[in-house]
């Protein structure tokens, strides 16, 4: 392996511990976000129904993407990465809402 040594637990430096908390703690946090996100856009999915609109708005998805590549801008961060990701957030989206309106228009 080219001189590099594996890791085990007994190896792993203190402070690699104490920064791979860290990312462990963040990872918690996203999840929650993430959580807190789709129980709001379930929402939205909810009041489309409710108004009859369709379940992919064209317009604030490609509005979203690019406010979001200018964030990734100002944190320099890999905007084709945020945008995959938010792309795949923003489908699971539209997939709820359609089943929703289908739910919808099952009890009608």
């Amino acid at each position: 392996m080219g001189g590099l040594s594996q890791m085990n637990d007994e190896s792993v430096p203190a402070e690699l511990l104490a920064v791979r908390e860290k990312i462990d703690a963040i990872d918690m946090q996203l999840i929650e976000l993430l959580s807190a996100r789709f129980k709001l856009t379930h929402q939205v999915g909810i009041l489309k129904a409710a108004q009859d609109l369709s379940a992919f708005d064209e317009q604030r998805e490609a509005d979203k993407l690019s406010r979001l590549q200018e964030l990734c801008q100002a944190q320099r961060l890999n905007p084709e990465l945020v945008t995959e990701l938010f792309s795949r957030i923003m489908q699971e989206v539209v997939s709820n809402h359609e089943k929703l309106r289908q739910s919808k228009s099952q009890d009608t």
